[in-house]
């Protein structure tokens, strides 16, 4: 089978959110042939370089999301009344009045995006199409129409400008060249790592071609989108017309992919909230390497008995001073308990926000010294993976008892997961697939509830025969559910059965012209002349055609 692996921001770059679990897949699936198509999020990320690609990747196809105003080609005088014509439509479809029919919203949304990418197959981009001054026109009179939201009727030009940049960033594989008979018309399937753009081409390629779309999220994409566009980041025009954009994106993947495939009942009931069929859904969790761990889980006694953990990347939506709070009420009933935060900041807003927590820590917890001439640390420390306190990602877990997750958002916390394989016992808060993927193998408490959360903790380093078997029942459960093999093993039974529903295109044809599932089985791809039986000599010339389309 040949699938068409489509990713933003991940594989195959170093270090992409994606990437070291598409290059779990790949590996695992030898048997099938990948070709990869990447969307670029960002410059930074050309200068990452590529993971080590394995042999079953044929091609890899990259293309950025940004661009400059003037790129792509010029549009002709019809071709420009098109596109603001459709353009127009699409913008109607994301300012529809909310109390309209959701079914025909749909469609008006689906029709245009389609008609819009066959334009731009016909006139070789609309890149500059989406940044010109007819896009920011149709945009305003959308916003101006009768039953536009409240918010919209108020942007104004700078809002109308961000409004645009942002859609044309969003809309850019509308106009790559990835959807010819060389390209993903040429695969079996489309497997798109995540929603938004990423999930825009295999979108394109089912229009075009009718190729099957399998759409994996681990993290719901339209749920980033509301994240990032809090009260602070834009201005109340902007949060709602990109909020509604990429709801009607997302409702428009959901409803053209063939499975979806969400990494936590959490991420699933997005999904269906979005009206995402729930007969097409298959909950598939990460697949995690658990082999790094195994030296850390089978070794529980290595742990610092009144040492707590914290390990993730340190932004606000951590909520670590909650933790910091909550460890200094721990200190009370502890005195000589600790707290390891190992973790790095997420961009400016993560540095200042790690600058506050350890000014806070020192705030909350002044120097220690054990005498009047000894030197005094602090009992909360803050390192990065690689540090001599914390060598490696299992040296971080193993150097506590008790690992916490203090986070008030969260997708599928994948770092509740991997202290489970080390054989942690754990103290987390109820958001996201916490309580999905803990599973009663740990202590779950309220978000943003300091005396809870040390109450936990305090609960945990007093009793080490509780800890033990936490510990022990969590690095069962991560084994049984979150390991490789359980992933890929999942992965490859849906694509048989995509591939099991979905005719096989341009092969063969019935009477009535349709085409014929099955119509090349899976052993003509094996190398090797095939007779035909004596019963099926005298099959009808297209049933035939199946054994001409061997490649």
């Amino acid at each position: 089978m040949r699938i068409g692996l489509l990713t933003e921001g991940g594989y195959p770059y170093v270090g992409g959110d994606t990437g070291l679990w598409c290059d779990r897949l790949v590996r695992g699936l030898g048997q099938h042939e990948f070709d990869v198509y990447a969307l670029k999020s960002g410059p930074e990320q050309e200068g990452d370089g590529w993971v080590p690609i394995p042999p079953q990747v044929r091609r890899v196809r990259t293309a950025r999301l940004w661009t400059a105003g003037d790129d792509g080609a010029t549009l002709g005088r019809r071709a420009r009344r098109q596109f603001i014509e459709h353009y127009g439509e699409l913008l109607g479809a994301v300012c529809a009045p909310q109390e309209g029919s959701a079914a025909e919203v749909a469609d008006r949304f689906g029709n245009a995006l389609y008609t819009l990418a066959e334009l731009a197959r016909d006139t070789g981009a609309l890149t500059g199409a989406l940044r010109s001054d007819h896009a920011v026109t149709a945009l305003e009179r959308a916003c101006r129409a009768p039953g536009a939201p409240r918010a919209a009727h108020e942007a104004r030009v700078p809002d109308l400008l961000a409004v645009t940049d942002h859609l044309a960033r969003a809309l850019r594989p509308l106009s790559l060249d990835w959807y010819g008979e060389d390209a993903l018309a040429a695969v079996d399937l489309c497997h798109a790592t995540s929603g938004g753009s990423a999930a825009l081409p295999g979108l394109l390629a089912r229009h075009f071609s009718g190729v099957p779309l399998l759409v994996t999220e681990y993290g719901v994409q339209l749920r980033a989108h509301y994240l990032a566009l809090g009260p602070d980041s834009a201005a109340p025009a902007v949060r709602a017309l990109l909020a509604a954009f990429h709801g009607r994106l997302a409702a428009e993947v959901y409803r053209r992919a063939e499975i979806l495939t969400p990494g936590s009942s959490h991420a699933r009931r997005w999904q269906e909230r979005c009206g995402a069929d729930r007969a097409r859904i298959r909950t598939v969790h990460p697949g995690m390497d658990a082999d790094r761990f195994a030296e850390v889980g089978e070794a529980p006694e290595r742990a610092d008995a009144d040492t707590l953990v914290w390990v993730g990347r340190i932004e606000p939506g951590r909520d670590l001073v909650s933790l910091l709070h909550a460890f200094a009420e721990v200190r009370k009933e502890e005195p000589h308990a600790r707290l390891r935060v190992v973790g790095v900041p997420v961009g400016a807003e993560g540095e200042a926000y790690l600058a506050q927590c350890r000014a806070l820590a020192a705030q909350l917890f002044p120097d220690e010294a054990e005498g009047p001439h000894a030197v005094g640390d602090n009992p909360v420390s803050f390192t990065e993976v690689g540090a001599p306190e914390a060598p490696t990602l299992p040296d971080a877990y193993a150097a506590g008892a008790v690992v916490v997750l203090s986070s008030v958002v969260e997708g599928f916390p994948v770092t509740l997961a991997e202290a489970m394989f080390c054989g942690r016992a754990t103290v987390s808060t109820d958001v996201g697939a916490v309580v999905e993927v803990i599973g009663g193998t740990g202590l779950v408490v309220p978000p943003r509830n300091p005396r809870a959360l040390a109450e936990a903790c305090v609960a945990l380093l007093r009793d080490p025969e509780r800890r033990a078997r936490l510990g022990a029942a969590a690095r069962a459960r991560a084994l049984e559910l979150f390991g490789v093999e359980q992933n890929i093993a999942a992965f490859h039974g849906i694509y048989l059965e995509i591939m099991s529903h979905c005719p096989v295109r341009r092969v063969a044809v019935d009477e009535a012209g349709e085409p014929l599932p099955f119509a090349v089985p899976a052993e003509a791809h094996v190398p090797g002349r095939w007779t035909v039986p004596t019963l099926l000599r005298g099959s009808p010339a297209p049933a035939r055609a199946g054994a001409e389309g061997v490649r």
